[in-house]
């Protein structure tokens, strides 16, 4: 018979107790993915949950539950999304965010929303690759319905540009979601 004395047994615990800590916060570590806006995205989380810890998501959050686009967005997906900081969309004239948010222009707001969004999972290296293939310079089918191009500039930096010719910068890449990836970009696309 095996006697254990009440110190080696608490011993014992608190060893397995701080080993297996160390094995939730190294895998919580490790799958942390990119830092935006002050806050972790974390790939095991969806566009919705990771964006709406973004400081410099607000606006766009707020818009997105204007459109009542929380529910698709949640969804299984593959979504890539390119989302417009708070600077972005300061960017626009005065007073066009609190006209697109009023109730009565839901519509216009979805489509500009839904603009930002392609069906299916686009990393920095596809979008490069699928680029470089077709010159330089790629053409992919919003949500909307519309389409957006994704280009190259000589320094090694990559925009997306509207219908309208209106260029957005990518700040930062391979943002990795559970139902897809969000490319931060500096500018508001706009539909045609």
């Amino acid at each position: 018979m095996h006697y254990f004395s009440r110190a080696s047994l608490l011993g014992a615990a608190v060893f397995a107790l701080s080993l297996s800590s160390g094995i939730v916060a190294n895998s919580f570590a490790k799958e942390m993915s990119i830092e935006v806006g002050g806050a972790a995205m974390y790939p095991s989380k969806n566009i919705i949950q990771n964006a709406v810890n973004s400081k410099d998501h607000t606006t766009l959050v707020a818009a997105v539950k204007a459109a009542g686009l929380v529910k698709t967005l949640e969804g299984k997906g593959p979504f890539t999304v390119f989302a417009p900081t708070n600077e972005a969309f300061e960017k626009l004239p005065d007073g066009t965010v609190a006209t697109l948010l009023k109730p009565e222009n839901k519509t216009q707001l979805t489509d500009v929303l839904t603009y930002h969004v392609v069906a299916g999972d686009y990393s920095a290296a596809k979008l490069a690759k699928n680029a470089k293939a077709n010159g330089g310079k790629l053409d992919l089918k919003t949500v909307e319905g519309e389409h957006i191009t994704v280009e190259g500039d000589n320094m090694g930096g990559w925009w997306v540009v509207d219908g309208k010719g209106h260029r957005a910068k990518i700040t930062i890449a391979d943002v990795n979601q559970s139902n897809g990836v969000i490319h931060v970009i500096d500018g508001v696309l706009l539909p045609n």
